[in-house]
């Protein structure tokens, strides 16, 4: 253990001398009151150390002792379902502890030591065992079973295996390594936030990340261990959007972290996530959740731990072979938290003050997402965890540094726009702008796996949205009666696709979810629509005719149909299409 001594102390940043045996990124107990800190810079016998609780009251003198070990996560059973800070303290036992107002120096163990977990061993006496390998498993919620597995450095052979209730700091395995050394193995393990935990390959994802949200699944999906950002303005729908992510993706494990949010959407979400139902098992949301809530009246160096400890704990759950979600709202109060602290080490700046290693950091946060071969001997284990930023760039403008270096890690751009966001038109994820890199291997994977001519369906569609920006940009000089009868059927259709489809109402129990399946036939709709309205408009039926047929409501409420109901309805509305625009030119023929 190293001891040193306070020397100066600016807002979170303490320096500390006589720290020369402690290593860069151990953690620290400041002063008396035992306030957690971590060396982030060595300067001979100088460390720099931020600190992660309220520094007001300390000054010079004051002793600073070194643990000797790194800033670590606990992990085990216990986790789903827990509200965490940013440092992995549970916020229940510190209001426990201290009331409403977190006391500074409060010890609090992330992981329940008395609590009892059923452990059951899937392993026997006399097997070999190796880094990763699961020898039991503990119900941990009722809808998560908790993978007790073999520590990633240990190799060696079973020599006691255990059955029963034990707390996770209880002996349930002995385990001879390779020496002949025995080695106890209880159901907690500890590992360094800002190391990643190690796998035995990572492969390209290809497998769609199903969230029943159109606009994301159709045009910009996103792939199970694959990377996307969210940049958009206050107001714009960053929060609801990753909320609705969190509930409807099609994972097994959701980590949400609010990084430096505002304190009432933080409320919202540990208000909500409780009594939201999980769609897929019809219990609590939270039985399958862990929040980490680091509030942006919260000490700043803790947003920068945050992070690390979210995506820690959202590998534990990938190793298990699970597919993760994880959110993280947002990034750019992170960066922010970087920058202060780099200001106050007296670094030089990079571009608009940001340190110059920003990229660099943002990079290894989302490298850790992916799909992976878990460690083990059983080869066939997949895990995959997918990372999702937020990110809010002042004024909505993208072009600063936190968005671009962003921008140039992840795959997946959902850019949120506020003058959608002004009309009311949600999810404003910008059709024109937004982009996902995954968008070749999803397009396979949905014409195998969705229906064979899904691909062409929404290319097709994309392609009329784009001829509609072009075509407004006519309209808005010369106005919409220059435009020939196939153009304005254009807008006609791509009305129907900008408000049938692509607006989704969150708050409606059946609008709020939409099938694979249903968004093919949705789409499918509205370009039958367009493929038998071109036919009239040929035979000279004029488009204030086919813009006022009745069965374009049937198409706007085609959305609200029951998933059950979902075919019987669609192949009505189909053939009423067909006869309705039928009649028209079979009327205009006639009128000839």
């Amino acid at each position: 253990m190293s001891t040193g001594t306070v020397v100066k102390v600016s807002g979170p940043l303490v320096v500390a001398e006589g720290m020369r045996d402690a290593n860069m990124f151990d953690v620290v107990r400041v002063s008396d009151k035992h306030l957690i800190g971590e060396i982030i810079e060595m300067h001979g016998d100088k460390a720099s150390i931020q600190v992660y609780e309220e520094t007001s009251g300390l000054g010079p003198g004051e002793e600073v002792v070194s643990t000797g070990r790194p800033m670590s996560v606990e992990l085990g059973p216990g986790l789903i379902s827990t509200i965490y800070d940013g440092i992995q303290r549970p916020l229940e036992k510190l209001y426990e502890a201290s009331g409403a107002n977190i006391h500074r120096g409060v010890e609090v163990a992330a992981l329940d030591r008395e609590k009892k977990w059923y452990f059951k061993p899937v392993v026997k006496k006399g097997d070999k065992v190796q880094g990763g390998d699961i020898i039991g498993v503990v119900q941990e919620t009722a809808v998560v079973e908790c993978r007790i597995m073999i520590p990633p450095k240990l190799n060696g052979t079973i020599k006691e295996i255990k059955e029963g209730e034990f707390t996770v700091e209880e002996e349930i395995c002995v385990v001879t390594n390779e020496k002949g050394v025995d080695v106890t193995v209880p159901m907690m393990q500890k590992w360094p936030v800002r190391k990643e935990r190690p796998y035995r390959a990572k492969q390209s994802p290809d497998s769609l990340l199903i969230t029943g949200q159109r606009v994301i699944d159709t045009f910009f999906p996103i792939t199970k261990g694959g990377v996307a950002a969210i940049p958009g303005p206050f107001g714009s729908g960053k929060t609801v959007t990753q909320h609705q992510l969190a509930k409807w993706a099609d994972a097994d494990i959701v980590v949400y972290i609010g990084c430096g949010e505002r304190g009432n959407e933080m409320t919202d979400v540990l208000l909500e996530f409780p009594e939201l139902k999980d769609p897929r098992t019809g219990e609590s949301l939270m039985q399958r959740t862990v929040l980490i809530a680091n509030t942006s009246d919260m000490p700043v160096a803790a947003r920068e731990a945050s992070i690390y400890t979210g995506i820690t704990i959202a590998e534990f759950f990938r190793d298990m072979g699970y597919s993760v979600a994880l959110m993280a709202d947002s990034t750019s109060r992170w960066a922010e938290a970087l920058r202060e602290m780099s200001g106050r080490l007296e670094e030089m700046p990079g571009e608009e003050g940001y340190p110059a290693y920003l990229g660099s950091r943002l990079a290894q946060f989302y490298e850790r997402a992916g799909m992976v071969h878990c460690l083990g001997s059983d080869e066939n284990r997949m895990g995959s965890l997918t990372a999702i930023g937020a990110v809010s760039p002042p004024g909505g403008d993208t072009s600063e540094p936190v968005s671009q270096a962003t921008l140039r890690i992840v795959k997946v751009f959902w850019g949120l726009d506020s003058s959608l966001a002004y009309k009311r038109h949600f999810p404003a994820i910008n059709w024109l702008t937004s982009y996902s890199l995954y968008q070749d291997k999803v397009d396979a994977w949905a014409d195998k796996n969705v229906e064979e001519d899904f691909a062409e369906h929404r290319a097709r569609a994309m392609r009329l949205l784009q001829e509609e920006a072009e075509l407004q940009e006519i309209v808005q000089l010369v106005g919409v009666d220059s435009l020939s009868h196939s153009d304005r059927l254009i807008l006609e259709v791509t009305r129907s696709i900008r408000e049938d489809f692509l607006h989704q109402n969150s708050f409606h129990e059946v609008d709020t979810y939409t099938s694979l399946h249903k968004q093919y036939r949705m789409l499918a709709l509205i370009l039958k629509f367009y493929d038998e309205g071109l036919k009239a408009v040929k035979e000279k039926v004029s488009i204030n005719k086919i813009s006022k047929l009745p069965v374009l409501e049937r198409i706007g409420r085609a959305k609200y149909i029951e998933e059950a109901n979902v075919d019987k309805e669609f192949d009505v509305i189909e053939s009423e299409i067909v006869s309705e625009l039928a009649d028209l030119i079979a009327k205009e023929a006639e009128e000839e």
